[in-house]
């Protein structure tokens, strides 16, 4: 995990249904691992075992704070359905102060 300036990042995970997803945004939230999670569905190619797949998923896009990542990041291991989840941390460089400031707030940084 690399640090950023701001203290924040944007987590991404898929899944492969609506209702695993909104399970996993509420048990996220209810935890304080982060302040939101919204939710899109996709089409994804990739390989695995060897070969090109294409599935339709959802995917997490997680607002949180680096203090709280790692944690994310054993809770979406754990409640993940996926033997391989992704898990991409994306740093925040930057963002109003309002919105920042309502980050830590609401993971308990504040």
């Amino acid at each position: 995990m690399e640090q950023n300036e701001s203290g924040y990042c944007m987590v991404i995970t898929t899944v492969p249904e609506r209702e695993e997803a909104e399970k996993l945004a509420r048990g996220i939230l209810e935890n304080r691992l982060a302040a939101c999670v919204q939710l899109s569905g996709i089409s994804s190619f990739f390989f695995w075992e060897g070969q090109i797949q294409d599935d339709n998923e959802v995917s997490l896009f997680i607002k949180t704070t680096i203090k709280r990542y790692a944690e994310l990041e054993s809770y979406i291991r754990e409640y993940h359905p996926y033997d391989v989840p992704e898990i991409i941390q994306l740093p925040i460089t930057g963002g109003s102060p309002e919105y920042l400031a309502w980050l830590d707030a609401t993971t308990g940084e504040g």
